[in-house]
This record gives structure tokens, sequence and C-alpha cells, in this order.
């Protein structure tokens, strides 16, 4: 049997719920929760119940938020040619920009 799982008041966590979503939405979702640095159900679990994802400073959020940054660059990179930016990738950019002011805020 699994261990159990306690949110942060103690309660324990017997109740799962589950949902589609596209792979577009997948990516966009797997990289907010890296770029958090919190387990995607703590991620899920404060998106859902509008609390604030707070991230805390460490090198391995600046390393997450680095990796995202490259990314980000190589996407700009191949539509410099006049392509058009994508929504998901605006997305991106702007929960990255919101990370850096609260890092920023926090020193």
């Amino acid at each position: 049997m699994s261990a159990k799982i306690y949110d942060g008041q103690g309660r324990w966590r017997s109740k799962t719920v589950g949902f589609r979503i596209s792979p577009e939405e997948d990516a966009l979702l797997e990289k907010a929760v890296a770029v958090s640095v919190l387990t995607k159900q703590e991620y899920i679990t404060n998106k859902l119940l509008n609390r604030d994802v707070v991230v805390v400073g460490s090198p391995r959020v600046y390393k997450n938020l680095r990796n995202q940054l490259a990314e980000v660059f190589a996407e700009l990179q191949r539509i410099e040619s006049g392509g058009e930016i994508e929504n998901d990738l605006l997305e991106i950019i702007k929960l990255i920009t919101i990370t850096l002011q609260g890092l920023k805020e926090e020193n």
C-alpha cells in the first residue's frame, strides 16, 4: 500500500480528480510546473483553488527559468522570418516574466 499523502494543513488527500487535456495544453502545463518547481499536484491544486503559486528562488528555479528562456529564444528565432507568435508561446513568456519579477522583488 502506498504512503498516505497529506496537504499543507495535515489533511489526508484521499480523493482523485482526473480530466483530459490536449497535448498542447499538457506541454504548457508541464512548462508552468517546471518554472514553479512545485509538484504538478500542488501547482494544479493551487490554480484550481485560486491560490497564488509562490515560487521561492533557488538554483533549481533559476536553472528551469534558464531552460525555458532558451526554448523561448529558439522559438523566437524560428519565427523571426515573419511567422506568427502562437498564444502558447506568449503564455510562457508571460509566466516567465511574472516569475522573474517576483524573484526580483524577493531579493
